[in-house]
């Protein structure tokens, strides 16, 4: 008996221990040459440690399909074969996109040269510089090629670590375009450029033009060299601008200041982040409801207090579950018809876990109304939800017996008869016409 059980247990082990934390699935294809696939070993390690279940196929080969029969084959897809110009029919810009929208998430690395994947990234408002042209900085003082530059990771981004040491990187960086999906992760050095040179030569030139708005575009911290993508209902995208950030050799490469970077850590948040492990966030349950009831109306009247409640969770890789979360301090509710008639808070329900509730009285206009809540936050998973229900009239029997504003209305219709019932009295009372004739025969 005792057998049994201890088998049971080892199963339960071997289970648990090959569960992806991510919130999506566990199979990966990693897109690379398998001369360079021995280059990421601490990363791809990294990743089979977690328990992804990584396939490795060569850019050019025909199998295994990411895409077929209009089906995703792999929950997530890492593509380090940048500079790949003729790439596999399966692996083309409009295939990657047509990924992305069907929750697929895209791990994409980027090269200085041009290729159909630096054609993609234009399709994520990233604007690339010309061919040719990696990031270079002469800072600080350090050995080595200047187009290999220590960033320091953003603070208070809550994809990567706190406190992390810079990070090597190589290779281009790309200007953020307006698009609100972007999320920005890690910016180039204030005092960084994009060119197609290792020497001072035309630096002047980029300084100038940079105080004019004209090439300084590639110039400086508002380039960025890793951002990722929140696609609307779909996958997580994220670009960085070289491979060799997630090579051995760099996280290993001890930095100008003494000491190990933070590459090894950085590039396994940022996969976390893609692969859906955190800051994924889901509404569970949306209900509605008039005061004092608990069941929900096919339709409600004008100016009816309803009850708006939603319940949303959050994913925790570390049990591979969505658990209740509560720390959502600016969500709204708008109760709208074409516009929103009412705009207002939906904060949390303190002692109930996920909970968020408000209650509002319905607008004096009749009409098909929604129910909306749409939160956007950069970085965090998207939370959309649209009930709709009818607003109406009060029927013929709803409406009060005697409104206080008719009252003047009222006091007219009672005035008036009942000076009608005293002139009818008096009239009456007062006819005279028996009496005269009586007095017309006497005579």
């Amino acid at each position: 008996m005792r057998g049994i059980f201890w088998l049971a247990a080892c199963l339960l082990g071997l289970l648990s221990s090959v569960v992806a934390k991510s919130s999506t699935g566990n199979s990966v294809l990693v897109v690379v040459d398998p001369e360079n696939r021995d280059l990421y070993t601490t990363f791809f390690n990294g990743l089979e440690s977690q328990g992804y279940q990584l396939t490795f196929r060569a850019p050019k080969d025909e199998a295994p399909l990411i895409i077929q029969d209009d089906y995703p084959t792999f929950a997530h897809i890492v593509y380090f074969a940048p500079d790949t110009k003729t790439p596999a029919k399966d692996i083309t810009p409009q295939t990657l996109v047509e990924l992305a929208k069907q929750n697929t998430n895209l791990l994409i690395a980027l090269s200085p040269k041009q290729t159909p994947i630096s054609t993609l990234a234009a399709e994520f408002s990233l604007v690339l510089p010309p061919p040719g042209t990696p990031l270079i900085s002469h800072f600080p003082e350090r050995d080595g090629p200047r187009t290999v530059v220590p960033i320091a990771p953003p603070q208070g981004n809550p994809i990567v670590t706190e406190d992390l040491a810079p990070v090597w990187f190589s290779g281009v960086p790309f200007a953020l375009g307006n698009n609100p999906l972007l999320v920005p992760v890690l910016n180039a050095p204030a005092h960084s450029f994009a060119t197609d040179t290792e020497t001072d030569a035309g630096a002047s030139a980029v300084v100038d033009a940079a105080g004019k708005g004209g090439e300084g575009l590639w110039a400086g911290s508002s380039m960025g060299v890793v951002a990722g993508f929140q696609v609307v209902n779909g996958g997580r995208v994220m670009w960085v601008g070289g491979t060799e950030m997630f090579t051995d050799e760099f996280a290993q490469k001890e930095l100008p200041t003494g000491g190990l970077p933070g590459n090894a850590h950085f590039v396994q948040d940022i996969a976390r982040w893609t692969f859906q492990e955190t800051m994924v966030l889901r509404i569970d349950e949306t209900s509605h409801h008039l005061v004092n009831a608990t069941e929900p109306k096919e339709a409600y009247t004008i100016n009816d207090n309803i009850v708006f409640s939603a319940k949303i969770s959050k994913y925790n890789p570390e049990t591979a579950a969505f658990e209740p979360y509560s720390g959502i301090n600016d969500l709204q509710l708008e109760f709208t018809m074409l516009d929103p008639h009412i705009r207002t808070a939906l904060p949390p329900v303190s002692g109930t876990p996920g909970e968020y509730s408000t209650t509002f009285r319905a607008p004096d206009r009749h009409g098909v109304f929604k129910f909306v809540v749409d939160y956007r936050r950069k970085g965090w998973t998207h939370l959309q939800s649209s009930t709709t229900v009818p607003v109406v009239p009060p029927r013929h029997d709803e409406y009060p017996r005697f409104l206080s504003a008719a009252w003047p209305y009222y006091t007219g219709a009672i005035s008036t008869s009942v000076a009608f019932f005293l002139f009818s009295a008096f009239w009456l009372a007062s006819d005279t016409r028996d009496s005269r004739k009586g007095k017309a025969k006497a005579e």
